[in-house]
């Protein structure tokens, strides 16, 4: 196959020049996001182009430790992230998302590249970085839903949360019906998300490899794999998150917290 064709950076700003049109509708419209729209834009490109350099760099390594470390700084980004979009305690919640995100990408690391993919070398950084950030950053994005139903259910339903207490006596059961919306509000948008893949979207991956020069039916196949990892991974992730939260949310009689109140409410 050719190889792909290079985009200069001429050809960059003239893409970026579109955004001229959103920025013209938010203002012709009086919609306050032109300033939002600017920051995340030159947010995006400074990230991006750090991402370019240390991603280089560590693809040259290819260091198992480095990678690991990587992947590390990852989880706890991604603790941080939902922990401030679910205005939730740092010191309270920070432990318990980090464990159920080292739970999560245990499994799916070991499992999709160690027993699916099985590169002769497990901590390949082609693998383990890819798939990683793209689980956990999907899995971020469905969780802060999730943990935001979950979470406003028990504060906002919480007579429904002690009438089941006190009428089964369990606190597992109480909290079953708040962990079933969660994940249902949670993971509906993924599936949907899922169920037109091929007919409306070509997803980022999958288009990815095939500009890079993988054929079309090995692009499929690693995007059906990444898509049941990243199914997995954020079901998997958002259960963990919210077993883990239990054991810091709930006194030993069933009680909620005071001190766990969330950050605005």
């Amino acid at each position: 196959m050719k190889e792909i064709t290079d985009i200069n950076i001429w050809d960059l700003v003239l893409a970026l020049a579109t955004l001229s049109l959103p920025m013209f509708i938010f203002l012709y419209y009086k919609i306050k996001l032109v300033k939002d729209l600017i920051v995340s834009m030159i947010r995006m490109v400074l990230q991006l182009m750090l991402v370019a350099v240390y991603l280089e760099w560590i693809f040259n390594l290819n260091n198992a430790w480095i990678n690991t470390l990587w992947v590390l700084v990852m989880l706890i980004v991604s603790a941080g992230t939902l922990i401030y979009r679910v205005k939730l305690n740092w010191k309270i919640f920070f432990i318990p998302f980090i464990l159920a995100g080292v739970f999560t990408m245990l499994f799916i690391d070991t499992f999709f590249i160690g027993l699916i993919i099985r590169p002769e070398y497990f901590f390949d950084a082609r693998y383990l970085v890819p798939i990683s950030g793209m689980v956990l950053g999907n899995s971020l994005n469905h969780n802060v839903v999730g943990l935001s139903t979950f979470f406003d259910g028990l504060t906002e339903k919480k007579e429904l949360y002690y009438f089941v207490l006190t009428n089964s006596g369990s606190r597992q059961n109480a909290v079953k019906p708040f962990i079933r919306e969660a994940i249902i509000k949670s993971l509906n948008p993924l599936l949907a998300t899922m169920s037109v893949i091929g007919l409306i979207s070509l997803p980022g991956m999958m288009t990815g490899q095939i500009l890079g020069g993988s054929s079309p039916a090995i692009a499929i196949k690693y995007q059906i794999m990444i898509m049941v990892a990243i199914l997995v991974g954020s079901a998997l992730m958002l259960t963990l998150s919210i077993w883990f939260s239990k054991m810091v949310i709930f006194d030993d009689y069933g009680n909620l917290k005071t001190k766990n109140k969330r950050a605005g409410s």
